[in-house]
This record gives C-alpha cells, structure tokens and sequence, in this order.
C-alpha cells in the first residue's frame, strides 16, 4: 500500500481527537474499520504512530515526525485543487456571472437589474440553504459570487480567502395568522409569543443559538421548533399551528401578517461574497452595488417594515 493524502487525514484526525473512537465518529467511519486503517499505515510507516490506552492516543516520536509533515502537505495539497479549479474555471468558456445564493431578499431583484443593466452577458444561479457549501463553491471557483445570510455579528461559516461585504442588516420579524390576537399591534414582545410552537426555514448558522438566547433573555424557552421549507413554514403559520421567524423583507402571503418583534433581539446580515483571485473579481464593486439596490427595493416592497424602519434607524440597506 503507498502512502496517500486521506491516511495523512486519518492520522491528524486522531491526533486532533486525542482518540481513536472519537476521531473514528468525526470521519464517519466505525471504529473498528479507523484501528484496521490506522495498523495498515503504520505498517507502510514503519512503526506506532500512537501510544493507546484508556486516556486516549498520544502519538509517538514516529508520529510527531508524520504530523508535522501532515500539517504542511494537507494544506498545500488543498489550496492546490483550489487554485487548479480556480484556474480551469477562470479560463472556461462560460461567458456568465454565475451567483449563489441562500433564502433571502436579494437574488431575484439582483438579476432583474443585471439584466437591464447588462443584458448581454448571461447570470446563472445556484440555491442552496447551506451557507458553507456556498462559500466552499467560491473558494473552489465553481460560482463567482454567493449572497448568504449570517446572524447577528457572527462571522462567514467558513475561514478562507472569500471578502465579505454586508448588503444590509435585517431584524426577524414573526409571521402570524390573521386572526392571531396580537397581529395588528405595532410590535411583540418576544416574551408576549413564550407559548407559541415555531417554525423556522433551515440554515447552518448560529440562529438556532441566537433565538434560544433571545428567549433565554425574554423568560421562556420555546417550545417546539419546526424546521421545514418556506411552503410549509407559511402553511403551519397560516392554520395557526405555529409563529413563522422570518426576514423582515418577506412579503405574507393572503392569511398571514408580519409583525416586529420590539427591541429586534434577532438580526440578519445580508453578506456578498467573492474570492479576490477569481477572474471575475474585477465585477464585485458593481454588483454589490445592484445588490444594495435590489435589498432596498425589497424593503420599500414590505410597507411594515420601512414604516418599522422611520422609527428604528440603523438597520436596512447599507450606506
């Protein structure tokens, strides 16, 4: 057996686990198979990578030596299958922009005015309710540009070489059934909603953290949380089955009204990313650009929220 980059893997995950079983349980694999792999690359090496007992794994001076070689070839090799498809992508010929984007406020406005704006140049899309998978396809040159979602002051899902500026900063609002008796005050109480089920779209976030958080602060802690897709969010909403969280720019379907929740504890950052290296990098400035336009159409189209606006400067679209 010749030595590959995935038993460099598996020896760093072990390291970094400071055990078998749990490096076994983050590789997804079953213990048993990790301990057969790990004698096979030890055998290859020539010797014990780690010393095993009930505390755990330590590795082994041999171990130290193909850690510390690990730790310079894994990044390498990866920021070179960065850099080959950036390269490959960049000289296709593809001539589009090609966006990415999460569930928000910004993407079908943003390819309208591409399209008056430059209407000879084609814009592809890819969706996806993953903000890493998203970023990870910026990195990767396989989109030019994502349009994500971040909560509150947290950072991008993902460390890496992507530039990050912010479209607008949203609060979540809570989308009621028409008949529920608190829709047509002018704000909540988050305290005031303590009994109500929930239903929220999915995301991989910290926004499941901010809301506990937010409850935690309000007295209660919420109950049932449904994590489903848009449609069925709107449907649980609308038979009063559950308070929808959502962003203060979407537009209620016939059933439903959307109402501020007081002192906005939950917000929405509005991100647009690129990868500086990209070859369509030269295009982020101005794209941006129709990005703010479209996220301040989007919210002069929610007449609750620009009125919610007049009297809480600070969020919306960025300056």
């Amino acid at each position: 057996m010749d030595l590959e980059l995935r038993h460099l893997k598996i020896v760093r995950a072990v390291a970094q686990a400071g055990s078998v079983t749990k490096a076994a349980t983050h590789l997804g694999l079953a213990q048993p198979a990790l301990t057969a792999q790990l004698k096979r690359i030890e055998r290859v090496l020539g010797g014990a990578l780690f010393e095993r007992d009930h505390n755990g794994a330590r590795p082994t001076p041999l171990g130290e030596l193909v850690l510390s070689r690990a730790m310079v070839l894994l990044p390498a090799a990866r920021e070179l299958q960065e850099e080959a498809l950036r390269f490959a992508n960049a000289n296709a010929d593809v001539p589009s922009y090609r966006l990415g984007a999460t569930n928000g406020p910004i993407l079908g406005g943003l390819m309208d005015r591409l399209a008056t704006a430059w209407p000879s140049t084609p814009v592809s899309t890819h969706t996806s309710w993953s903000a890493k998978e998203l970023t990870t396809m910026v990195m990767l040159g396989r989109i030019d540009f994502a349009f994500i979602g971040a909560c509150g002051e947290s950072p991008p899902p993902v460390e890496g070489p992507v530039v990050w500026s912010t479209v607008g900063t949203d609060p979540v609002f809570v989308l009621l059934n028409e008949d529920h008796p608190l829709v047509d005050r002018k704000e909540v109480e988050l305290a005031e909603l303590a009994d109500e089920q929930w239903t929220v779209t999915p995301g991989d976030s910290c926004f499941g953290d901010c809301f506990a958080t937010a409850c935690a602060r309000a007295g209660f802690t919420p109950k049932t949380i449904y994590e489903t897709d848009v449609a069925t969010c709107m449907h649980l909403a609308k038979v009063g089955r559950a308070a929808a969280l959502c962003q203060a720019t979407f537009q209620p379907a016939e059933g439903l009204k959307l109402v501020p929740i007081a002192g906005a504890p939950l917000r929405w950052r509005q991100l647009f990313g690129w990868h500086p290296e990209a070859a369509t990098a030269g295009a982020a400035t101005a794209i941006f650009e129709h990005a703010k336009a479209a996220h301040s159409d989007a919210v002069g189209r929610s007449r609750r929220y620009a009125a919610w606006l007049i009297e809480n400067p600070g969020l919306g679209t960025s300056p």
